[in-house]
């Protein structure tokens, strides 16, 4: 764990090391706050009652290009200046940079999402919401972040041009988003079994994070995220061993 710890500290650095973090969170709390008052921030009954509904649905939406932004540098910029080789000289294994690369990710993800609190704070001093679904939504966000994140570390070892992994790692993501989407579910129902069409939507990222954005921290939307997360994080890491060996 110390040469994993070594790395996310590394990372996380050279994500403050520039401005490059203050414009990225910037344009994402912009464009959350103004999608969520866009969409009408408050619902129900016409008393002082108020919840984070709409925001909350927002975040799959903004996710797909948010994390792919984030992510598209982790591997690619280490190819394409050259530091790669002597990142992989390190006494360390190829799980463990990635692992490290990827927590510290995860983490500057973590404090974006954290500096959206002052919405939840609102709301509670407007209204009386439910502060447990809104903690629950606060973890499936978190989350479905990882395995964003995940997906976007594997499309990132996959090419040196950052462009390229952003452009991957943004069509893989919104296929997982649009798997349980009418869309998608809808042109398949002709010819196919519904315990197919059941087992494509289980892939997508809204029918998990749904529900634990209701409340429901359901053991099985736990182990579709995190089994998301190790699958591409393996994939990640033998990406870049194949590319070392070659």
């Amino acid at each position: 764990m110390s040469n994993t710890l070594a790395i996310f500290k590394r990372e996380l650095g050279a994500y403050f090391a520039t401005p490059v973090a203050a414009v990225f969170i910037f344009i994402f709390l912009v464009a959350l706050f103004a999608f969520t008052f866009g969409a009408g921030f408050f619902t129900g009954e016409p008393t002082d009652q108020a919840d984070l509904q709409s925001f909350f649905l927002l975040h799959p939406w903004v996710f797909v290009l948010f994390i792919p932004a984030i992510s598209m540098r982790l591997w690619s910029e280490e190819r394409r200046v050259g530091t790669i080789e002597l990142l992989m000289t390190l006494p360390i294994t190829t799980f463990q940079a990635v692992l490290g690369k990827f927590l510290a990710a995860w983490c500057f993800v973590a404090i974006s999402l954290a500096l959206t609190f002052s919405i939840w704070f609102t709301v509670n001093y407007l209204g009386e919401p439910d502060n447990g679904v809104i903690f629950a939504s606060y973890v499936g966000s978190l989350l479905m972040a990882g395995a964003y994140l995940s997906i976007g570390s594997f499309a990132s070892a996959l090419s040196k041009n950052q462009v390229i992994a952003l452009v991957i790692s943004v069509f893989i993501c919104f296929g997982f988003v649009l798997a349980g989407m009418p869309v998608v579910l809808d042109p398949l129902s002709g010819f196919l079994p519904d315990s197919a069409l059941n087992t494509i939507r289980s892939f997508s990222f809204l029918t998990h994070f749904e529900g634990i954005s209701k409340g429901l921290i359901d053991l099985r939307n736990l182990i579709f995220f995190g089994s998301l997360m190790g699958c591409f994080l393996v994939a990640n890491a033998a990406v870049v061993d194949f590319k070392k060996a070659s």
